[in-house]
């Protein structure tokens, strides 16, 4: 079937069901979270060793019939002393996770813990922050000013670290016939990220080439209550389960990296801070630990699954797809004289494409808010009534492939948003709102989910004017996808 006539009949089928909670049955939210305190051990066990993660919401949607559960979210004692959630597992229920009004988002960044705030400084810096907050408003409204101060420098310097990019690729699988693309791509993306907010490349500071260790371990030591190694179950996991999930890794084990990167932020970043106490009254130091976790964490480390993700799934796509993705591409450079905004904006395929990614993997597949007020909320089939206090959880994969809206769920479609299709970009939650809907001061929408799309489409076009195809192994590893490139087609000299 066409992606436009699909797009068609998916949009009508999603709209038949999207009933008012008054025209749909009531019912109780059903779900075992089993005892307090060894309920949260067994599904955690479950989670992250006997089922994995999506056979786990799976195994409980068959098990209740109902995409509107209650279960048990990680880490659990002792790190949360509460692990309890509503799970929302469909496209019509998720988006209430955006409704500031009905449901909180403060200190939810990652789920039902708060790593400590020696972290970021002792701030709770934007991300932790709710809209209601007094402070969230100011420091959105001075990430957003930074980045579209900084708009002009968006494509030519990514451009520049993907020719590197690409070119210790290829001196890597001629020497050795592969080539790992993470490290080299966390090497770009910290550059990128570094040369963007500070005007200087990260080599000429005293950090030197060691920023992308100096985050990995500060993002390590937040994160880990909620990543694994995907052990199968057995001794070593079990082990392994305990000393993710018993305590927190203290601040300590990575005071000294942290400070520097706060240096080298404060001192190259000082135009950025500048315009954060003159424009918007916040303070330096404040200001700073923002930057350095916009950066770092947002940025950077969003990118480390970003772009591991996006060649996987592009590499998936075969030969076929890659060769619709040249001509255009190529086309399309050649008419507008390089590779512009204007350009990209006329390569629907490319555009799709990456839409398609975020839609099939989202790189943040997590979602948590807590309900303000008691409300009814609503699957395709069911109402159920959500109490004020309960924790929210959305699982970002099963909402944006639900078969209810989307047609062949689980299969990359290269063209699904073309043409007609272009409507279900409102079911494409990645960004922590709608692909329709626009970051604002006011609301929790990634404040650089138009830069995300942006480099996502400069990669594939940068990838197709230099290589007619590619072929790559994935796998998984912690939280990222691992990718190991095993051949690139150069294209043709005219």
């Amino acid at each position: 079937m066409s992606s436009s006539s699909s797009s068609s009949s998916s949009s009508s089928s999603s709209s038949s069901s999207l009933l008012s909670p008054l025209q749909l049955p009531m019912k109780p939210i059903p779900g075992d979270c089993g005892h307090t305190f060894f309920g949260p051990f067994r599904d955690r066990l479950a989670y992250f060793y006997h089922e994995g993660r999506d056979k786990f919401f799976e195994n409980r949607i068959q098990k209740h019939k109902s995409t509107i559960i209650k279960t048990n979210m990680p880490p659990g004692p002792l790190i949360a002393s509460c692990p309890r959630v509503v799970c929302l597992l469909d496209a019509v229920s998720f988006p209430v996770l955006f409704d500031t009004s009905k449901v909180e988002k403060r200190d939810v960044l990652d789920g039902t813990f708060l790593p400590s705030l020696a972290y970021t400084g002792g701030h709770r810096v934007c991300a932790y922050l709710d809209p209601s907050e007094p402070k969230h408003t100011s420091l959105k409204s001075f990430i957003l000013s930074t980045l579209l101060a900084r708009h002009h420098k968006f494509i030519p310097l990514f451009q520049t670290g993907l020719s590197e990019l690409f070119n210790e690729l290829e001196a890597q699988i001629s020497s050795k016939k592969e080539a790992y693309f993470n490290t080299l791509s966390d090497t770009m993306s910290f550059n990128y990220v570094f040369r963007l907010f500070c005007d200087k490349s990260p080599s000429e500071t005293r950090i030197g080439f060691k920023g992308p260790k100096l985050v990995d371990k500060w993002l390590l030591f937040q994160l880990a209550p909620l990543g694994s190694l995907g052990l199968l179950p057995n001794l070593l996991c079990y082990f392994e389960d305990i000393l993710l999930r018993t305590f927190t890794f203290p601040f300590f084990l990575v005071k000294s990296d942290y400070k520097k990167l706060y240096d080298v932020f404060y001192e190259f970043g000082s135009s950025v801070l500048d315009e954060a106490e003159s424009k918007f009254g916040i303070e330096r130091d404040e200001a700073c630990h923002n930057l350095v976790f916009l950066a770092s964490f947002n940025a950077y480390g969003g990118m480390k699954v970003l772009f591991p993700g996006l060649i996987k799934w592009v590499a998936l796509a075969g030969q076929k797809v890659h060769k619709k993705l040249a001509d255009e591409i190529r086309t399309t450079v050649e008419v507008e004289g390089g590779v512009t905004l204007s350009a990209l904006n006329k390569m629907v395929l490319t555009k799709s494409v990456v839409y398609e990614y975020l839609r099939i993997d989202p790189p943040v597949p997590f979602q948590y808010g807590k309900a303000k007020v008691d409300f009814v909320i609503q699957s395709h089939d069911a109402a159920f009534e959500i109490k004020k206090g309960e924790m929210i959880f959305g699982y970002q994969p099963f909402a944006t492939k639900d078969p209810k809206v989307f047609e062949n769920p689980e299969e990359f479609v290269g063209d699904r948003f073309v043409g007609e299709g272009e409507k279900l970009l409102k079911y494409v939650y990645w960004s922590n709102g709608r692909e329709t809907e626009e970051t604002r001061a006011g609301n929790k929408h990634c404040a650089g989910k138009d830069l995300v799309v942006l480099l996502c489409r400069v990669m594939v076009v940068e990838l197709f004017l230099r290589y007619e195809t590619f072929e790559v192994e994935s796998g998984t590893f912690m939280f990222a996808p691992s990718v190991t490139f095993k051949s690139l087609t150069k294209v043709s000299s005219p």
